[in-house]
């Protein structure tokens, strides 16, 4: 079973907000910027767990964005904490390694700390179904290797810069940002924004 399907969300945002960890403090920072850099009116946000961005979204300026997650308790709370977005956020319950021909278009695809978990090979066809004008990605990079969190390990595949910039390359997407943030415990965030050529 997918480990995501088991963890309960309440226990991943304590760990995350950690004082050892600081992840949910800097992801937020870093997502605000992702999500309202570029001038798009429709956006996609891969593994919206709480950490998610909604809290940006401006209704004024976003038509339709769709958060996709393979845990419907995560949706169901997005939907109880963001009713400002009616109209506008869409819960898409769809595991990414399994079916990704469901999902909808958007110009822009936002997916944080969740490339390690579903792979780069089902990344990329993802992309191919959303065709996105603009990426967003956020890598976690573990200096020190024994971090895990509660069975992640088992369904995880590290990715570099160099291996997600050249697959990129050759669906025609340019690297555009590359930004890095130093969290506690030897771990960093790295921000990998794409344009479509």
């Amino acid at each position: 079973m997918n480990p995501w399907l088991t963890i309960d969300l309440p226990d991943y945002e304590n760990h995350m907000c950690h004082a050892s960890v600081c992840g949910l403090q800097a992801l937020n920072e870093m997502m605000d910027s992702q999500i309202n850099k570029y001038d798009v009116k429709t956006a996609m946000i891969l593994g919206i767990a709480e950490v998610n961005g909604l809290n940006h979204i401006n209704p004024d300026k976003f038509e339709k964005v769709y958060g996709v997650d393979i845990n419907s308790n995560y949706l169901a709370l997005c939907l109880e904490r963001y009713k400002n977005l009616s109209g506008i956020f869409e819960p898409l319950h769809i595991d990414l390694t399994q079916n990704v021909s469901e999902l909808p278009e958007a110009r822009l695809l936002v997916a944080d700390l969740l490339l390690e978990y579903i792979g780069l090979n089902c990344f990329l066809k993802v992309v191919e179904q959303v065709k996105p004008e603009y990426i967003s990605c956020i890598l976690q990079i573990n200096t020190d290797e024994s971090f895990v969190f509660d069975g992640s390990e088992d369904v995880s595949h590290p990715i570099t810069l160099y291996e997600l910039t050249k697959a990129m390359f050759q669906i025609h997407y340019e690297l555009n940002i590359a930004d890095e943030r130093e969290l506690p415990d030897c771990k960093k965030l790295l921000q990998l924004d794409y344009i479509k050529a």
